[in-house]
């Protein structure tokens, strides 16, 4: 239990990089509204399509308030929420630890192990005491964000001004700059565990080393070969999986709440309610689904560089 402390940190960590995040969605939908407004020849929307533009999710989070100069968007808000959630179910599950768990404490437990069962069968035992905490954290932070967008009323409460609508909260996994960011911190802690466990040097020859015996007449062939294949591997690390990991999840929980958006935005409600209740238990499903994927894929990823680079300890 004592390795919660770890994830606490952690989660208010993750909500401090996120408050002063990078804005990327913002950026760049500047130049796509400065575009609209350069040109004034173009034809004005019909009616329906206008009022369908205006019930869209939209993919930057709108901005709430400003302090010292950064924008507080509704998103971050909701980060804020959760890394409070998270902090107050682990002090009441963990306030009194007794030997026979019962109630939330045994959830926590079921957890703990269910999590460093499923490490165990794929990374070595240092190498879970590593990741533990962190992919532990991920999905538990992933999957409270997720189903905020199952809440009543986020994204449907809010402000109106001058015929345009905020929100005042939006689930913050369907915010792309918090996806991106948690990809980044999983990057550097890969590349961390990486060279803890191999060496710096031992990490190297893990990517571009030769990795089957073979004669000497023939080994600077392999050698040419292994190094383009250890060239395609660093891009793996370094580029293909944190986009991976980023837009998976942000693709499929933004395009979950534009679904039920569309859903329930119909003008009949009894229709809005049969047509969108199907789907929000589905989305349940998806929500826990696509927390459960991030967490085991960055636990597979760990898997693949923090091995025996040595070709008689199997790869």
């Amino acid at each position: 239990m004592k390795r919660f402390s770890t994830i606490i940190f952690f989660c208010v960590f993750l909500a401090a990089i996120f408050a002063v995040g990078v804005n990327a969605q913002s950026d760049l939908g500047q130049p796509a509204q400065s575009a609209v407004a350069a040109a004034p020849s173009a034809p004005a929307p019909a009616p329906a399509e206008a009022a369908t533009a205006a019930e869209a999710i939209p993919q930057a989070a709108p901005t709430l308030f400003v302090v010292l100069g950064l924008p507080v968007t509704n998103s971050m808000v909701c980060t804020w929420i959760v890394a409070a959630v998270i902090l107050v179910l682990v002090r009441l599950t963990t306030w009194r630890v007794k030997e026979i768990p019962t109630g939330g404490q045994n959830v926590m437990e079921a957890l703990i192990e269910g999590w460093e069962g499923l490490m165990s069968n794929i990374l070595e035992p240092k190498v879970t005491r590593w990741v533990f905490p962190w992919a532990t954290t991920f999905f538990i932070f992933i999957v409270i964000s997720n189903f905020m967008d199952l809440i009543p009323g986020v994204g449907s409460i809010g402000s109106n001004h001058d015929g345009h609508f905020t929100p005042f909260f939006r689930p913050p996994t369907t915010d792309a700059n918090l996806t991106v960011v948690m990809a980044g911190i999983f990057l550097a802690m890969n590349l961390f565990w990486a060279v803890r466990y191999n060496g710096f040097w031992g990490t190297i020859k893990h990517i571009f080393g030769v990795k089957m015996e073979t004669s000497k007449w023939v080994y600077p062939l392999f050698l040419l070969l292994f190094i383009f294949v250890g060239l395609m591997e660093v891009l793996s690390i370094v580029v293909v999986r944190p986009v991976a990991l980023a837009m998976r999840l942000y693709g499929n929980i933004f395009g979950g709440e534009n679904m039920l958006d569309m859903m329930l935005s119909h003008k009949s409600f009894l229709l809005a309610v049969i047509s969108a209740l199907p789907f929000y238990f589905y989305e349940v499903f998806v929500c826990a689904l696509q927390a459960f994927v991030f967490a085991l894929l960055t636990i597979a990823f760990v898997g693949t560089i923090c091995t025996p680079a040595d070709p008689e300890h199997g790869h």
